[in-house]
């Protein structure tokens, strides 16, 4: 399989070499996580001195004798060798039981640099705090970007490139099949058989046909408005029962997993988080099309999916933003920045072109406004507006 360097996780990782903190790197199966870890353990073999890797792979058999944490803790203490740098990369961590204890012992030594990849359902972020007793430095991956989609491909005109990413979206696996059908069924196997096998073995679920419906229905609802009475309302009447509280536990479960981002609504007005509906976005919308189908395709729908997630990718926090009786997509915001944008696919209409801008215009303050749209034209300007397409957007 051709290899690019994801360069943005990779000096992340760099950048905390030397810290005390056990370093974590988390996201949705396949995302290349453990290909993260493998070039991460080439950078330190070419450019640090006087080092020692211990690096524990457990997708392979050899490591099967460590899938204890005495045995792992042990093995790690054997292969330290003093007056050196020694590095701990451990690939799928969760599969040692118990293995919060050795990683807590050998943290608590202060003499290894530790880094881990783990499952998605059984290495949570918000499982960090109770696992480790340590610090954590989280490092969260996310399938491929509209950009390392041309560089992977090495596509010279964006047009060609974007249209070929929202079929194909960003599972690096899904690109070693030639026609898009296999590459669909690559992508299904990876939801049904990680993700979905994940959770089931995590929280025990027993009604697997309930899970299935909540995660086609979410599937189906991306860049919807929607509340948890609405979801357990909507599959009850396919003859599932299912309550508010099992509903809301399978979303959060899918959530956890990464397959899914919850976005909250905010009014910006009065300044205050609304709890009766929220929004939630695939981690890559081809996932949606492998599962149920390409027919009908709301392409505004998948694009404000594509610009959701790439906004996370880029650090941002985001929720949908309510002023009055308007709303605005997201309200981006990463440290003292704060971004608001609509997304839409064709704006050429002036009565489609009003409705994405007039929410914006009633904002008063001067922080930026943007249209993200398909207008494969140069950005412009319209009152202060930035109307951009979303294939430079997405690749600035």
């Amino acid at each position: 399989m051709k290899l690019i360097v994801r360069e943005t996780y990779l000096n992340s990782i760099i950048n905390v070499i030397g810290t005390p903190d056990i370093k974590i790197i988390i996201g949705v199966r396949r995302s290349g996580k453990s290909k993260l870890l493998e070039a991460f353990k080439k950078y330190i073999e070419n450019n640090i001195s006087n080092v020692n890797i211990i690096h524990i792979n457990f997708n392979t058999s050899i490591y099967d004798k460590l899938k204890d944490y005495n045995d792992l803790y042990n093995y790690i203490e054997e292969k330290y060798i003093p007056k050196k740098k020694n590095f701990v990369l451990i690939d799928e961590v969760q599969m040692c039981n118990g293995f919060e204890k050795a990683l807590n012992w050998i943290h608590a030594e202060e003499k290894f640099d530790i880094y881990v990849t783990g499952s998605n359902a059984f290495l949570l972020s918000s499982d960090l705090a109770t696992l480790f007793t340590g610090r954590t430095f989280k490092i969260e991956m996310y399938p491929f970007s509209f950009k390392e989609f041309i560089k992977y491909y090495n596509y010279k005109d964006i047009d060609d490139a974007f249209n070929k990413y929202v079929l194909e979206g960003g599972l690096p696996g899904s690109y070693l099949y030639k026609n898009i059908e296999e590459k669909y069924n690559y992508i299904a196997d990876v939801y049904n058989t990680l993700i979905v096998r994940d959770i089931n073995q995590k929280y025990k679920i027993r009604n697997k046909l309930l899970m299935d419906s909540l995660s086609d229905f979410l599937m189906d609802n991306i860049s919807n408005l929607t509340s948890i009475r609405n979801i357990a309302k909507a599959i009850s009447n396919k003859n599932e029962t299912i309550t508010d509280k099992t509903s809301n536990n399978y979303i959060k479960y899918l959530c956890n997993a990464f397959a899914f981002y919850k976005v909250r609504r905010y009014d910006i007005q009065g300044k205050k988080y609304l709890s009766s509906q929220d929004k939630y976005y695939l981690v890559d919308h081809s996932f949606k099309y492998a599962k149920l189908g390409t027919k009908n395709i709301n392409y505004g729908r998948v694009y404000e999916n594509i610009v959701a997630i790439e906004l996370f990718r880029r650090g941002y926090e985001i929720y949908v933003g309510v002023l009055r009786n308007k709303e605005i997509d997201f309200v981006a915001l990463k440290r003292n920045e704060k971004i608001y944008i609509q997304v839409a696919d064709d704006i050429s209409n002036e009565e489609t072109f009003k409705r994405e801008v007039n929410p914006l215009l009633q904002i008063k303050d001067a922080y930026p406004k943007i249209i993200i749209a398909r207008t494969k034209h140069e950005t412009y300007q319209h009152e202060g507006i930035q109307i951009i397409d979303i294939a430079n957007w997405l690749d600035n």
